[in-house]
C-alpha cells in the first residue's frame, strides 16, 4: 500500500528532544515501512526517516533559528500533500484540520488522527462545518468534548519494544517527564518525592507560556537536595532516564489524551503514579502497570507499595497493547476501511454541512484498538 503519513512541522521527526505527535508518526512509519508498505513522509527537512521525504521548510519550526509562521508552512505543506495526492493508497494527517477545505473538493481516502485536547469551544464550530470529515481519536476519553465528530476508530499511540530496555533492578529515584507547566503536575511531584524522603529527577521542557509557571512554582524547589532539574532529553538518554527509575510521577491535573510517556515508562518495566484524570483509566492497569490514585495522599501511599509491582508484568502489560508494531495493525485496518468506502460513491460536499448531534462513533466503524 502506498500510504503518506503528513506530520507536523514543530519539530522534525522523529524529535531531536521533546515531542509526541511528531514521535509517534515515526514509530508509525517505521512500523509501515517494517510491514511492506510503500511510506512517503511530509515532515520538516531536518527530519530522519526511511521513508520517502518530501519537505516545505528546511528545519523544525521551534528550533529554527529565524521565526517562522506555522500557519503559513502549514499550508504550504498541504498544498504539496495535494499535488501528490493522487499517487497515494491513503493519506494520513496529524496535522489538526489546516487540510479540511482541499479534502472537502476530492474523494482522497484519508483519515485524521487528533492528538491534542478536544475541550477547545471553537472545535465544536469547526466539526459543524467539516463533520464528514473521519477522524481518528488516540483515546476513548479524548472524544468526551466532541461526540460529534466524525470517529473511524480509536487507535492508541504505540513505541517500538526494541527501543526501551527493561530493568529488572531499578535505581533509588523518582521520575518527572513532561513539561513543566500547570496541567502536568509537576509542583505535586516535588511534594510526593519530599514526603517520601526520596531524589527525584525532573526532565522536562519549559515552554515559553510556562516560564512565569516554572519561575514561581518550580524554581524555588530546585534548591532542595531532593530535587533536580536535568532539562530536556533525547530518546536515547529517555531510555536511561526511565528504566533506572524507581517510578514515574505522572500526576497530571487535565484531560490527557494519551500520555506517551506512560507507555514509555512501561516498557522499561517502571511502574507509573498517575492521577486519574484524561486517557489514565484506559492507558493504566492498576496493580500492573503501577497505580491510579486522586491525590497527593493516595500517591504517597502508592509509592509506599511499589515493591508490590512486577517490573516484569509492567514490561509485558506494554507488549501486549502498546508497541508501535500494534499500532500500525490497528491503522491498517482503518486504512482498508477507508480506502473501500471512497470506491462507493461518495459525495464530494459543497454545501455548508448541518451539525447533527449523534453517538460518539460513527458508523464508519467501532473502536479500533492497537
Amino acid at each position: 500500500m502506498k500510504i503518506a503519513l503528513v506530520a507536523p512541522l514543530i519539530e522534525s521527526v522523529p524529535p531531536k528532544t521533546y515531542g509526541g505527535s511528531e514521535r509517534i508518526v515515526h514509530y508509525l512509519a517505521e512500523a509501515l515501512l517494517e510491514m511492506g508498505h510503500d511510506v512517503t513522509m511530509f515532515a520538516s527537512g531536518d527530519s530522519q526517516t526511511r521513508a520517502r521525504l518530501v519537505s516545505v521548510v528546511a528545519e523544525s519550526l521551534r528550533l529554527s533559528k529565524v521565526p517562522r509562521d506555522p500557519v503559513i508552512f502549514h499550508m504550504l505543506q498541504t498544498m504539496e500533500v495535494m499535488r501528490q495526492a493522487d499517487e497515494f493508497d491513503i493519506i494520513h494527517f496529524h496535522v489538526d484540520f489546516f487540510h479540511y477545505p482541499q479534502l472537502r473538493q476530492h474523494r482522497y481516502p484519508h483519515v485524521t488522527t487528533l492528538h491534542g485536547r478536544l475541550d477547545s469551544p471553537d472545535l465544536g464550530a469547526m466539526f459543524e462545518e467539516f463533520s464528514e470529515m473521519p477522524v481518528v481519536s488516540i483515546s476513548d476519553s479524548q472524544r468526551h468534548p466532541l461526540p460529534q465528530a466524525n470517529y473511524v476508530g480509536t487507535v492508541y499511540n504505540g513505541v517500538p519494544a526494541s527501543t526501551y530496555t527493561f530493568r529488572e533492578q531499578p535505581g533509588e529515584y523518582l521520575a518527572f517527564l513532561g513539561r513543566l507547566s500547570p496541567e502536568k503536575g509537576p509542583e505535586r511531584a516535588i511534594e510526593m518525592a519530599i514526603r517520601m524522603g526520596m531524589p527525584l529527577k525532573m526532565a522536562a521542557k519549559i515552554d515559553k507560556v510556562d516560564i512565569e509557571f516554572f519561575e514561581t512554582k518550580i524554581k524555588p524547589w530546585l534548591d532542595h537536595p531532593l530535587i533536580e532539574y536535568i532539562g530536556e532529553v533525547n530518546e536515547e538518554q529517555k531510555n536511561d532516564f526511565l528504566g533506572n527509575a524507581k517510578a514515574l510521577l505522572f500526576p497530571i491535573d487535565w484531560p490527557e489524551p494519551f500520555g506517551l510517556v506512560m507507555i514509555e515508562s512501561m516498557a522499561c518495566g517502571t511502574p507509573v503514579i498517575a492521577f486519574e484524570r484524561g486517557s489514565v483509566p484506559e492507558v493504566m492497569k492498576d496493580g500492573v502497570s503501577g497505580y491510579v490514585v486522586n491525590t497527593v495522599d493516595e500517591g504517597v501511599e502508592a509509592l509506599e507499595k511499589l515493591d508490590q509491582i512486577d517490573r516484569g508484568a509492567c514490561r509485558r502489560y506494554f507488549e501486549e497493547r502498546f508497541t508501535s508494531m500494534r499500532m500500525a495493525e490497528g491503522y491498517m485496518a482503518l486504512y482498508e476501511r477507508e480506502i473501500l468506502g471512497s470506491t462507493m460513491a461518495r459525495p464530494v460536499i459543497e454545501e455548508r454541512s448541518t451539525f447533527r448531534p449523534g453517538p460518539t462513533r460513527s458508523t464508519a466503524g467501532e473502536i479500533i484498538r492497537s
